[in-house]
């Protein structure tokens, strides 16, 4: 968000709404969550996320305010959409005015969520990855996916991808795009994590992907796929041997299943905010996992970043 916005300043009828994101990319995405956290933001006194039951899956409710704005983003997850050749994730995002509450923009919310959840990782990575990370080793084939892999190569010197699916079309395709990118793509199975310096995992799976024992020990690993308690991405193994970093630890102890399910009461888990400030230990000799379950101060960020931009 733009440090010079002051309150009251958005305050401007319903302008326009966004189809995508605006022509905001992952960087300038990335720089919004941090100013957010450099500004004093605190991620562990953020609304909680609310999620509803529907036949067709699951609605969210996910509010937040800070600065110049306030916004809510209601969020459908389908699970059957797919196979319809539609959107799992769909949703709007409501962008309003700080201090009147008046509505200033309406956002694709799927667009958002496809952009903001990379961006979040990128903050992460950027500060938990080696610097010379060359290898990654991707689970899935969607759109958080291809996200993910342009989030990453803008943070770190990626020379190959190893893309880990259900389906070989679209994991093929995904190594298509990225030899497009200049990088050495092939698709391997779950082993080829022991040859990784960074792991990201942004799937529906409910029960652990790869063997966490074969993750070496300079790798960094992020899990966005879940914000489920009883599902989860990583087995405990890597989360026995890993530092730990979540978006804030409150979220994390309700909905973050990787960490739920590890059983990590009394660990060391450092937030994001805390990352992003440089308070925490980032150390050499074990791995590091980010886990993300997607939080909506981080879609409020990104959301103002759009239209101040569009603006």
């Amino acid at each position: 968000m733009s440090a010079a916005m002051q309150p009251g300043a958005a305050a401007e009828p319903l302008q326009y709404a966004v189809p995508g994101t605006g022509g905001v990319g992952v960087l300038q995405a990335t720089a919004a969550i941090e100013q957010m956290l450099l500004g004093g933001f605190d991620p562990e006194a953020a609304p909680a996320r609310s999620a509803v039951p529907v036949p067709a899956g699951e609605l969210l409710m996910m509010p937040a305010a800070a600065g110049p704005y306030a916004g809510v983003k209601i969020a459908g997850v389908a699970p059957a959409n797919p196979a319809r050749g539609l959107p799992r994730i769909t949703g709007s995002y409501l962008l309003l005015d700080g201090p009147t509450l008046q509505p200033v923009a309406l956002l694709d919310g799927a667009a958002l969520t496809a952009l903001r959840t990379p961006a979040v990782t990128a903050v992460a990575l950027r500060r938990v990855a080696v610097p010379e990370a060359a290898h990654l080793v991707l689970f899935g084939a969607g759109p958080q996916a291809y996200g993910h892999l342009d989030a990453l190569l803008a943070i770190r010197p990626l020379t190959r991808l190893t893309v880990v699916a259900r389906s070989a079309g679209p994991a093929e395709a995904l190594a298509g795009y990225a030899r497009e990118r200049g990088l050495a793509a092939s698709v391997g199975a779950p082993e080829a994590v022991a040859d990784a310096d960074v792991v990201v995992c942004c799937t529906t799976a409910r029960t652990p992907l790869f063997d966490g024992a074969l993750v070496p020990a300079h790798a960094a690993v992020a899990a966005v796929g879940s914000h489920e308690p009883d599902a989860r991405e990583v087995d405990e193994m890597l989360v026995g041997r890993a530092e730990l970093y979540v978006e804030a630890r409150a979220v994390a102890a309700r909905e973050a299943g990787d960490l739920i399910m590890a059983g990590v009461a009394g660990r060391q888990v450092w937030n994001l905010a805390e990352l992003v400030r440089g308070d925490v230990l980032v150390p050499e000799g074990r791995p590091r996992f980010f886990k993300s379950v997607g939080m909506a101060w981080e879609d409020l960020a990104v959301a103002a970043e759009v239209y101040e931009t569009g603006r």
